[in-house]
């Protein structure tokens, strides 16, 4: 339960963030905006670091370098994303980029890349990514 509700608050604070990287990108620019965006992300995770205090630092050696980056892909999603907001609105555009992740997670789960444990993709779960397909089709119209 604790897992569904964070991923619903997750799922809430991206669309959020979304909407307010277009909003800023509209007075600064949309690089501006995914550098304050990004600066003020690392600043809130490094306080809530400080007084959380959970994990070790020395683990930072053990992760494979490639992975250290993960967090340098997310100028390229706040720019892709607050472009897509500004040009296709809102509601299509995070339903756009929740279908690209589900396809995407398919491929990780189906392939055991990263590391997952590898998972079989069944018939229920293609006609689900097709629905979500389809709803987003006619979001458009």
């Amino acid at each position: 339960m604790r897992g569904l509700l964070l991923a619903l608050l997750g799922g809430a604070f991206i669309t959020l963030q979304g909407v307010a990287n277009a909003r800023i990108s509209q007075d600064v620019g949309t690089w501006q905006a995914a550098a304050v965006t990004q600066f003020t992300g690392f600043i809130m995770a490094l306080l809530i670091l400080l007084f959380v205090r959970d994990g070790r630092r020395r683990g930072l050696r053990q992760v494979k370098p490639l992975y250290l980056f993960g967090g340098a892909l997310a100028a390229v999603i706040i720019f892709s994303e607050v472009t897509a907001i500004r040009n296709a609105g809102v509601t299509f555009t995070i339903s756009a980029v929740l279908i690209a992740q589900l396809c995407l997670t398919f491929l990780i789960d189906s392939s055991g890349w990263f590391g997952v444990v590898k998972r079989k993709m069944k018939l229920p779960q293609f006609i689900g990514l097709g629905m979500m397909v389809a709803g987003v089709i006619i979001l458009e119209f």
